[in-house]
């Protein structure tokens, strides 16, 4: 009897006691508890430590899930297998399972980006080309769940492989968020905070279906190419100053370099030339002011032209909102830039309603190919 007393207490050894992981990696996110044949023995001990959950698979199948504590391995504690085992009264030998341990603390600042530029369609520029990147924090937090769906036999899963499913997912969710949004291009850039919110809203519910919570989401930057950033700010210039004064600033720009031009005499000589084209211009502003002159005894107001009759101001809707007043040159610029087109809705004073652009008479020079009415029947 001691001869096979001791041989038993020697196979008994051969099996696992001691079920626990020490993760020596930051990049580790499921580690599977490899021993022989998966055999663990009766009344093992399952050490889960915080920022752990421990995964008991059975033939590919769920079992028990334990979250950080010490656990003695038995039908007690294990009655998710006790019933895919058949076990009723209790076990004494090693039974197999296979053993999951799942990181379930935060990992931060994580890289996504767009690979490719995706086209976005803008009202004003037409179809447009932006690339965006920025970072996200995520945790796994239903471990069962991400092993089953996610990591299935792999035996040491990582930060790499999860962040490769990862990112797909953001890029596609994030190229449908921005493209529902419609917002005019350059507004993208200026409300990153916002589109950031939003995109984890949507994306978040992509995430749970494989176990993982998206913590955070940022996008820290949205790029576009070099040309089409100057004509935005061109466009907004020309959207925001009076091209009267914007003339003049240009005209006095080009004097005060010609003044400086290094050209020599030639250039001297054209400074002097700009110069008195500049007096000669402010000469004839300062004969526009009324100037009383004295004849026959009466004061008199030379060069006082009568007064300009007031010129007409329009009103326009843009996207169910009223805009204006404008001029009639203004308006022309606001349908060269594509702001308006020929079906916007025009107001001016005398109309009793708004009308599209396209039916106004001195509106219509604007659309092109204007042609004379018929001939009179003779």
């Amino acid at each position: 009897m001691d001869i096979f007393n001791e041989i038993k207490k020697k196979l008994s050894h051969e099996f696992i006691d001691i079920i626990e992981w020490l993760d020596a990696t930051d990049d580790t996110i499921v580690h599977r508890f490899e021993r022989y044949q998966n055999e663990i023995k009766n009344n093992a001990k399952l050490i889960v430590r915080e920022g752990q959950t421990a995964v008991f698979v059975n033939e590919g199948k769920l079992a028990d899930v334990f979250s950080p504590g010490t656990y003695t391995l038995n039908t007690q504690n294990l009655p998710i297998l006790t019933t895919l085992k058949g076990w009723k009264y209790g076990f004494d030998s090693p039974f197999k399972a296979e053993v999951y341990f799942v990181n379930t603390r935060l990992f931060t600042d994580e890289k996504w980006g767009t690979k490719n530029p995706f086209m976005l369609s803008d009202e004003r520029f037409g179809l447009v080309e932006i690339r965006a990147f920025g970072t996200y924090s995520f945790r796994i937090n239903d471990p069962g769940k991400f092993v089953v769906d996610v990591v299935g036999t792999d035996g040491n899963f990582t930060n790499y492989e999860v962040n490769e499913h990862l990112k797909s997912l953001i890029v596609t969710r994030f190229t449908d968020t921005v493209g529902e949004a419609n917002l005019p291009i350059e507004l993208y850039a200026a409300n990153t905070s916002e589109l950031s919110e939003t995109c984890q809203e949507v994306m978040q519910p992509e995430f749970g279906r494989v176990g993982i919570e998206l913590e955070k989401f940022y996008i820290e930057n949205v790029s576009m190419p070099e040309e089409l950033k100057k004509e935005i700010f061109e466009y907004s210039r020309l959207d925001k100053l009076d091209m009267a004064k914007l003339s003049q600033f240009k005209t006095a720009k080009a004097i005060e370099a010609a003044a400086k031009n290094e050209g020599g005499t030639a250039g001297a000589g054209m400074g002097m030339g700009m110069g008195f084209v500049l007096a000669q211009q402010m000469g004839n502003m300062m004969n526009t002011q009324q100037s009383p002159q004295v004849f026959g005894g009466q004061s008199q107001t030379l060069g006082a032209p009568p007064p300009i009759p007031a010129a007409i101001q329009y009103y326009y809707a843009v996207s169910g909102e009223q805009n204006g007043p404008v001029s009639f040159d203004r308006l022309k610029e606001l349908y060269a830039s594509r702001t308006i087109n020929r079906d916007s809705l025009i107001w001016k004073q005398g109309m009793q309603n708004w009308a599209p652009l396209k039916s106004i008479d001195e509106l219509k020079s604007f659309l092109g190919g204007n042609t004379p009415p018929p001939l009179p029947a003779e």
